[in-house]
């Protein structure tokens, strides 16, 4: 995979993943339409999919300054 599109999945993720752990936006989009029993298990989901992502952020970025 491209280093460069690999590098963009990264951030993006990044940066939703970051904005539904660390702001109340997951959970009132979830409470409005009727999920808030789900919002208990946001943290064993969310958690670790930022870590994910940015795992793979930085791969990108190691990959790409490798290549040069």
């Amino acid at each position: 995979m491209n280093p460069n599109r690999l590098l963009k999945i990264g951030l993006a993720g990044s940066v939703v993943t970051a904005l539904c752990c660390f702001t109340p936006m997951l959970v009132i989009f979830l409470g409005t339409l009727g999920f808030s029993a789900v919002l208990g298990w946001l943290d064993y989901m969310l958690l670790p999919a930022l870590a994910v992502f940015l795992s793979i952020t930085g791969y990108a970025l190691w990959k790409r300054s490798r290549a040069q």
